[in-house]
């Protein structure tokens, strides 16, 4: 029997999405083939501490805002470049790290620097496509340069006085108004009116440096998943969120689920819609250089436009989750769809280890 390889965890973090990736992370070890590999699991606290935690503590903890397991330190160019802080340093060798860290400093490239220098496989995208994958803003501007339909809108910063007005005439009303770099809807609001616009843009504004003001697109909100390196990319089919009222924002997708319904597969989407989705989708992953895995959710018109609103690099992996639920309806389920993004991840590390360092 092969030798069974070792999978670190991460999970935790400084973003606001803290809980949500321990959400994640619980679902992902349970599920993962224990035939194959073994799991340890790595929190990051709130102020950046990488901790090993327990199986008991991942599986009650909510937030990491104390010790709850032994500190860890990162040494790179060691064999073994995670260890622990002090004592013995016998932490177990990582093969390969499966990040379910949402948001900033883990979903955003952050993270996946400092993996790639301690030379450890991970899941997911590499750095640059992390980062321009998590800014909303480049992403928009990379994908627009490539042919593909995206909301029209305007960036604000926060040391500039937004024109509240000319934003109203620019792009019309109802608004959409969020954070650069944020997942999980966190800071998103609409506006209907002007006192909404200012009480939104402030709010965004807690959140990032940077926020981007959007026009309304009309349409339903279509989700696709997508799976694969460079060499290799395919989606599942589609699912849709519909909303009884309001919009799918933080409250709706983690403290009040019943107030969204999840659609799979979408109703009513005819083939050539469908076609286009998938197409639309696939080219997206590959313009923002996306490896690994990500959700692409789309706006599909009534005219048969598709609008990308923004892919996911790092999708959320909860028991509501869309992604795994995707796969699972195309018939991947959700310990074998874990088994994939390992060897995805193993594989780029191998493709990536292929090149010269000396010249």
């Amino acid at each position: 029997m092969p030798k069974k390889q070792t999978v670190g965890l991460i999970c935790g973090g400084v973003s606001p999405e803290h809980e949500v990736s321990f959400n994640s992370a619980r679902n992902i070890y349970k599920a993962i083939n224990r035939k194959k590999y073994l799991v340890e699991v790595i929190g990051v606290s709130r102020t950046g501490q990488w901790q090993h935690l327990s199986e008991k503590t991942l599986m009650k903890v909510v937030s990491l805002d104390k010790k709850l397991g032994r500190l860890l330190s990162l040494t790179p160019g060691q064999e073994n470049p995670i260890g622990y802080k002090s004592g013995k340093n016998n932490f177990p060798k990582i093969d390969i790290v499966f990040p379910i860290t949402h948001g900033p400093m883990g979903e955003d490239g952050k993270l996946q620097g400092l993996l790639s220098i301690l030379d450890l496989p991970y899941v997911g995208p590499d750095t640059l496509g992390a980062s321009v994958g998590m800014d909303k803003d480049f992403t928009k501007r990379i994908l627009k340069e490539g042919g593909v339909n995206v909301s029209p809108g305007a960036v604000l910063f926060k040391h500039e006085k937004p024109k509240y007005q000319e934003l109203i005439k620019a792009f019309g009303l109802p608004l959409f108004i969020k954070p650069a770099n944020m997942g999980s809807s966190i800071g998103v609001s609409k506006a209907d009116n002007l006192k909404e616009l200012k009480t939104a843009i402030k709010a965004a504004f807690q959140f990032d440096y940077k926020i981007l003001v959007e026009k309304a697109i009309v349409g339903r909100e279509i989700e696709t998943a997508v799976l694969g390196n460079v060499e290799d990319v395919q989606t599942s089919g589609v699912g849709e969120i519909v909303m009884e009222k309001g919009f799918y924002d933080y409250e709706s997708k983690y403290l009040s689920p019943d107030a969204a319904k999840v659609v799979i597969p979408a109703k009513g989407v005819n083939k050539k819609d469908l076609k286009k989705i998938k197409e639309t989708s696939i080219k997206a992953y590959k313009l923002l250089g996306l490896e690994g895995l990500s959700r692409v959710d789309v706006f599909l018109t009534p005219d048969g436009e598709v609008f990308v609103n923004e892919p996911n690099t790092l999708p959320g992996f909860t028991n509501i989750s869309m992604y795994p639920k995707l796969w699972e309806a195309a018939g991947i389920g959700y310990s074998e769809l874990i088994d994939k993004l390992l060897t995805l991840g193993l594989e780029r590390h191998r493709r990536t280890q292929s090149f010269q360092t000396i010249r």
